[in-house]
């Protein structure tokens, strides 16, 4: 949640650019706490998680223009990590070991309901009258 207000500062419409480079140090800071705990929630060498990570590493340029364009885009690779971590579950995700099922989503439930009641049915009109 707190990684989505922050994103949401630098991303958001309505939100203006940080004034000095203090705000824009602050900010980043803090970027780079949700990118090292998004990491530890997801899978190592996926591409995404990568790519925050290198954008995490670099230090933030010199200039306005550069700092802001370096906000932005390590906010950018921020929402594009916690697009990819799952929610809900605090444990990280390993690559290694046991697989993961993803949870089914409701219309899959609701699909498996009606082709069991589907095959009842069937089942039942099969079944010789005596």
């Amino acid at each position: 949640m707190a990684a989505l207000e922050t994103v949401t500062l630098v991303l958001g419409e309505d939100s203006p650019l940080p004034e000095s480079a203090a705000e824009v140090e602050g900010l980043v800071r803090l970027l780079r706490g949700h990118v090292a705990q998004l990491g530890a929630r997801t899978a190592p060498g996926i591409p995404v998680l990568l790519r925050a990570q290198r954008l995490s590493s670099d230090s933030v340029p010199e200039g306005y223009v550069p700092s802001r364009v370096y906000l932005v885009r390590l906010a950018e690779a921020t929402k594009e990590l916690m697009a990819h971590v799952e929610p809900g579950g605090p444990e990280p995700i390993s690559g290694k070991g046991r697989r993961r099922w993803r949870r089914p989503t409701v219309n899959v439930l609701r699909g498996a309901v009606f082709a069991f009641a589907l095959a009842c049915l069937v089942f039942a009109a099969s079944v010789p009258r005596t």
